[in-house]
């Protein structure tokens, strides 16, 4: 399907990417660090574009993804979904932490809880982490013409490394969010007095 909705028909490019977030993180170098921070100030001119960009066609290529926003469920006119105020304002906030996400690469272990805080907040909205990596991609997708001749092989295996570490923690997080609430659900029927012993 590639990136014709952005105008250019781009396909994102196949890469072998690595095998966990640890190794997607090892794997960014001072060079690829500074390509990623360097390439956001230019996408940061169009962050309210790109993320609707990402978004409509995150539902155009997943339309389950849908499902876990109650706001869009029922939408079917991607040019209804472009014009969105709601969509607009999602795709700022995906964008504010990606923009957080660049801006803590430095500092991995804010980076790292960030992460792993809004992985445990998508487990409260019910949003499962099967469908985190379809945003790293429609994200490389919406930038392409963006960042025009400045897009390479090389940024992009940097940002789909920076992705695959980042959706890592994430799930990582709901998965600590999930077990947490399993135990809590576990540890409240236990301390409920038994019935027959409350009748007087």
């Amino acid at each position: 399907m590639g990136c014709a909705i952005s105008g250019l028909g781009l396909a994102p490019r196949q890469t072998t990417e690595p095998k966990s977030e640890e190794d997607a993180v090892a794997h960014l170098t001072g060079d690829q660090i500074d390509m990623i921070k360097d390439s956001w100030k230019v996408i940061q001119e169009d962050i309210a574009k790109v993320g609707i960009i990402m978004f409509v066609r995150l539902f155009e290529t997943h339309p389950e993804c849908k499902d876990v926003f109650f706001l869009f469920r029922d939408v079917e006119d991607l040019e209804r979904l472009r014009t969105s105020r709601e969509l607009r304002a999602h795709g700022l906030r995906v964008m504010s932490f990606i923009e957080k996400t660049v801006a803590r690469l430095d500092q991995l272990e804010r980076l790292e809880q960030l992460a792993l805080e809004l992985g445990k907040s998508h487990y409260r909205y019910n949003a499962p982490p099967k469908y985190y990596g379809y945003v790293g991609t429609e994200f490389i997708c919406a930038v392409q013409p963006i960042l025009k001749d400045k897009w390479t092989p090389e940024l992009e295996d940097a940002w789909k490394s920076l992705f695959q570490y980042v959706t890592g923690i994430m799930k990582r997080g709901y998965q600590e969010e999930e077990q947490s609430r399993r135990y809590h659900v576990v540890v409240s029927a236990k301390e409920r007095p038994d019935k027959k012993n409350t009748a007087l």
